[in-house]
């Protein structure tokens, strides 16, 4: 069954960090571009962060650039969202989401994880 499962969400303190973890089961993450996008009560869905699957090229939204840092590991099969100097404006719930290339166009994307709630507040 194929399968993409997030974690490391939960609550933080303006300025903490949370590193997210999108582990996928039932296939082979390193094939694909992998995106992080959240999504917070009452708005759109946005893009966070992409990963290529080819070399591995980075890309962020201009609101975590200098924040957020995206990376892959093969061989556990997972691709991880470190996010530091977290905001109260970065609570959602993130999703991480395959594709076959690195890009911030959800429509793009077809399997989808469940989602992991992060709420920065004090």
């Amino acid at each position: 069954q194929v399968q993409l499962v997030e974690s490391g969400g939960g609550l933080v303190q303006p300025g903490g960090s949370l590193r997210l973890s999108c582990a996928a089961s039932g296939f082979t993450l390193n094939y694909y571009a992998i995106g992080w996008f959240r999504q917070a009560p009452g708005k759109e869905r946005e893009g966070v962060s992409c990963i290529s699957s080819t070399d591995s090229s980075t890309y962020y939204a201009d609101s975590v650039k200098g924040r957020f840092t995206i990376s892959r590991d093969n061989a556990k099969n997972t691709v991880y969202l470190q996010m530091n100097s977290l905001k109260p404006e970065d609570t959602a719930v993130y999703y991480c989401a395959t594709s076959s290339i690195a890009t911030m166009n959800a429509r793009l994307y077809g399997s989808w994880g469940q989602g992991t709630q992060v709420t920065v507040s004090s």
